[in-house]
């Protein structure tokens, strides 16, 4: 895995490195050097083909970290934050910063991380929880900080601000000596979700180094997602049989949650017989991470977007309503399998992991794939490699624990539940800044995702300085 390095002024020693999601969508890490003193941005784990072609053999952290003086973590998806465990091993013990509710959510999403990768128990787990936790120091929305690499030594100003891709997930703003700003977007959300506002761009920003997971093309409506997720269920119940919701923990689940409530209350408001089904068909959250994931949701209400709080003041709970069922023991899970794979009985099942590569939902793909009347919904990316990508492009045949599985489910790849900015919401974000950027530097993303990008970038936007890609 090859570190790439990028000089950010020719009159100063600043200095951009990327060791991990440079050419990816996965394996965030970033270095800022400012006179050789070190900040990292993220520090997460390699998936699916990424891991191979950085031939990371290992999770060790293979560059040198003694000059780090903090580390600022964007938001709480493996991706992101994976290789903490790794870094702390390396011998980091320096900050970490990040915002409130990603604090909360770090030790959810690393607990569930080291029991499936490395089978940690209780004990141990809570061991290296302890020591991390022990480095964060949350951080308020807007609000400046002065990073230290001494008591008395001042290295940068760092700000966070809401980036509207999951719970707590920001940008980050780093002011350098010389007053010049350079924003690590992190992942960015898109336009017009009903759970998180919009990410807002910032005032200056002479670098950005931005995300372009989907740099090339445009979602599906926001607006319209949930009628596409109504006529896949009512399909789906003429035939009789399952709809398989992949779905990340954080983020995915959540918005999932929203809009089938608010299907629910629609179809109880609208007093229409045809729309009975909503108010009957078991709603069935079966992860625990989720679970948790989603009371996280509901203590942090005061982040969400307005629009979704109207629900509370009819009584109505988005996250938390009548037929969701939750399933917490293995037992009930394998129980719930044996049950839905053996009837004609309708339900939606939502369960981890989005990609396909771990998790519940594993069971239920095995059991469920080679029945013609199970829907897969496939809402969020799917990485180069992973068993969601195989299944998205049509093979006929996956394998799980190396047992053919036959595929004559129906598939249906809705990105409108994408947590991603989309094409146009990334130039948005762009041209939201005041100022257009000295450089802007294109990172997370495949290599043609990202060529297509920055070509589009060129035609729509005029750059003072140069688009480089990372």
């Amino acid at each position: 895995m090859l570190t790439q390095t990028h000089q950010l002024h020719s009159g100063h020693n600043y200095y951009l490195s990327h060791h991990g999601g440079k050419n990816t969508v996965t394996g965030s890490c970033h270095e800022l050097s400012i006179d050789g003193k070190g900040i990292l941005i993220d520090c997460g784990l390699f998936q699916g083909n990424d891991a191979k072609e950085n031939d990371v053999e290992s999770l060790n952290i293979e560059f040198p970290i003694e000059h780090v003086q903090a580390l600022i973590i964007t938001h709480t998806h493996i991706d992101h934050i994976g290789r903490l465990p790794w870094l702390l091993a390396a011998g980091f013990d320096q900050p970490i910063y990040c915002t409130e509710a990603t604090a909360a959510l770090i030790p959810l999403m690393l607990d569930d991380g080291l029991r499936l990768q490395l089978g940690l128990n209780a004990k141990q787990r809570k061991q290296v929880l302890a020591r991390i936790t022990k480095l964060i120091e949350p951080i308020k929305y807007h609000q400046w900080l002065d990073l230290k690499c001494d008591i008395d030594s001042h290295l940068a100003y760092i700000r966070f601000s809401p980036a509207g891709h999951i719970l707590g997930s920001a940008y980050v703003e780093i002011q350098l000596p010389n007053k010049e700003i350079i924003v690590f977007s992190g992942d960015l959300g898109p336009r017009n979700t009903p759970l998180l506002p919009d990410p807002v761009s910032p005032q200056q920003a002479d670098y950005l180094v931005i995300e372009t997971t989907y740099g090339d093309q445009s979602h599906d409506n926001v607006a319209t997602r949930s009628q596409r997720l109504e006529a896949i269920v009512k399909r789906s119940l003429r035939d009789g049989g399952v709809i398989l919701i992949p779905a990340f923990s954080v983020g995915r689940t959540q918005e999932i949650l929203f809009d089938i409530e608010r299907l629910i209350a629609h179809s109880i408001e609208s007093k229409t017989t045809s729309d009975d089904f909503w108010q009957t068909l078991p709603i069935i959250l079966d992860s625990p991470l989720a679970l948790k994931v989603t009371k996280e949701y509901k203590h942090f209400k005061q982040l969400w977007n307005e629009e979704c709080l109207v629900g509370d003041e009819h009584q109505r709970h988005p996250l938390s309503f009548e037929q969701l069922i939750t399933i917490d023991s293995h037992k009930e899970h394998q129980k719930l399998i044996n049950r839905l794979s053996s009837t004609n009985e309708a339900a939606i099942v939502v369960a981890a992991s989005g990609m396909c590569n771990g998790g519940r939902i594993m069971n239920y793909l095995t059991a469920l794939l080679p029945e013609k009347r199970t829907d897969l919904i496939l809402a969020g990316y799917q990485a180069n490699g992973t068993l969601g990508r195989k299944i998205q492009q049509g093979n006929h045949t996956i394998y799980i624990n190396e047992m053919p599985v036959a595929v004559h489910a129906q598939v249906h790849t809705m990105s409108g539940y994408s947590a991603h900015a989309d094409q146009d919401d990334l130039l948005a974000f762009i041209k939201g800044i005041p100022t257009p950027p000295k450089t802007v530097f294109l990172i997370h993303g495949e290599s043609d995702t990202k060529e297509a990008f920055k070509e589009k970038l060129t035609k729509v936007n005029s750059l003072n300085g140069s688009i480089i890609i990372s």
